[in-house]
């Protein structure tokens, strides 16, 4: 935290200069640099958000419907596994994978007629990549908490509504998402908090061609505060991420209070 200061003084490798006040604010948001990074955040973090919600949750609801417990536990493990990869390896994995020389995707591609793709050189086709690598690793993980809550539902419920003739469907309808719903509300606010924390994922699959599209906050703080010796500035730039991430979940926060009438946090 004592940190922070440097936001506000004149700081490079000579040490603290004079109080500048906020010089190093006004550079940021005149910067073009910064407004890219801070466009692609939002972008790519609300997109995320969204894809693996609806994912996870989805996922979640069909393993519980799973009757096979052998069966849902190896499928389980399976979309556990890419969890504990660390981002070096799946950046290195899918950077073969996707490969234009010899990649399995690109040679698909060549058999079937197709044009060979540079899908982590392309402006147009690096977002919708990182999206699907980034669900391919975090979906599965994400699931732990859904299944644990479901397996809190009480199963008379569900005898009950068996009982009244309802199926399957109406079953899920009627008592499994209603009883998912708080659980979606904190984790879409625990989300929230994270919304800005893009920088592994990003840093081990983005390369100077997609910049444009790829360039995000903690990314540009990185080459800001390391490669070029900013550090003032690039503590600057953090902080504003900090300060609009903790804006972000207080109104998730009172939106949860509001519809749910007590608050997650």
């Amino acid at each position: 935290m004592l940190g922070l200061r440097y936001a506000f003084f004149d700081y490079d490798l000579r040490g603290v200069g004079g109080f500048i006040g906020f010089e190093h604010f006004n550079d940021a948001f005149g910067s073009d640099g910064f407004m890219r990074a801070f466009k692609n955040t939002l972008i790519l973090s609300s997109a995320n958000i969204c894809i693996q919600m609806t994912l996870t949750i989805t996922i979640s609801l069909l393993l519980n419907e799973l009757k096979n417990q052998v069966f849902k536990r190896i499928v389980q493990t399976v979309v556990y596994l890419p969890h504990f990869l660390s981002w070096v390896v799946v950046g290195a994995l899918f950077t073969l994978i996707l490969s234009r020389q010899g990649g399995l995707v690109n040679m698909l591609i060549e058999s079937s007629g197709g044009d060979l793709k540079y899908f982590l050189g392309d402006v147009k086709l690096w977002r919708g990549t990182y999206l699907f690598i980034l669900s391919w690793r975090e979906v599965g993980w994400g699931t732990v908490i859904f299944l644990a809550a479901l397996s809190g539902v009480d199963p008379q419920l569900y005898e009950a509504a068996i009982m009244d003739g309802a199926n399957r469907w109406k079953q899920m309808l009627y008592i499994t998402i209603p009883h998912l719903i708080p659980v979606i509300i904190i984790v879409l606010v625990m989300n929230l908090a994270k919304i800005f924390n893009l920088f592994e994922s990003v840093f081990v699959l983005y390369n100077p061609l997609v910049y444009k599209v790829s360039d995000v906050i903690q990314t540009y703080v990185y080459r800001s505060g390391i490669a070029e010796y900013r550090f003032g500035y690039a503590t600057a730039v953090g902080l504003f991420r900090s300060v609009i991430a903790f804006f972000l979940v207080m109104s998730a926060n009172k939106a949860a209070k509001y519809f749910r009438g007590e608050s997650v946090l």
